[in-house]
């Protein structure tokens, strides 16, 4: 009896002070300085769908590309908005695609289910990183339009071909309005 508690005991303290060993270590080996704060700040603008239509497995790889040089306007999701928060974070000059510089917007897309020819496989919600795919295996599954970057991953592993892209309409509500207003001009505030 006295060699199974003395057992515990020594258990015990081998426990803490392994604890005690890998907190000082965590403390003092690993610091938040390892950590670039423009990664960090590219990570949290970019709107982590993990769509990785960028060529890049999530949002975190492509901050740490863009760093690196890549190219910053290759967030599909993001598209323009989260182009030019890249840019003035990194202090470049935006880098505009070529549809973007005609006069004529990209056409926005998301996915439309067709009830109808769905067997409720879940395989397309499997596939969509962002979880706008609802239903339940074995019925039919819809698509929360409000939440779909068009990122069309969902459309490939659907058996049944019953998954179509669907322009949508251009309203007051989804209109990007900062692409028509001008930039504001910062005055030079030097006085001669």
């Amino acid at each position: 009896m006295f060699s199974f508690f003395s057992g515990i005991i020594v258990l015990t303290l081998l426990g803490c002070l392994a604890g005690i060993i890998l907190g000082y270590a965590a403390k003092h080996f690993h610091t938040d300085s390892d950590r670039d704060p423009i990664i960090d700040t590219i990570d949290t603008l970019l709107p982590q769908s993990q769509c990785a239509q960028c060529g890049y497995p999530g949002c975190r790889p492509y901050a740490e590309a863009i760093v690196q040089g890549e190219a910053i306007n290759k967030c599909i999701p993001g598209g323009k908005p989260v182009m030019l928060k890249i840019a003035e974070v990194m202090t470049i000059e935006p880098q505009y695609t070529p549809h973007e510089a005609t006069t004529i917007p990209p056409e926005r897309h998301v996915v439309f289910i067709n009830e109808n020819n769905c067997i409720g496989c879940t395989k397309c919600a499997k596939a969509c990183p962002i979880d706008a795919i609802i239903g339940s295996k074995k019925f039919m599954h819809t698509v929360i339009s409000d939440l779909c970057t068009g990122c069309d991953l969902c459309i490939s592993p659907c058996p049944m071909n019953c998954i179509e892209k669907r322009a949508i309409a251009i309203t007051p509500s989804n209109w990007n309005w900062k692409s028509i207003l001008p930039a504001p001009q910062l005055e030079n505030s030097s006085h001669d």
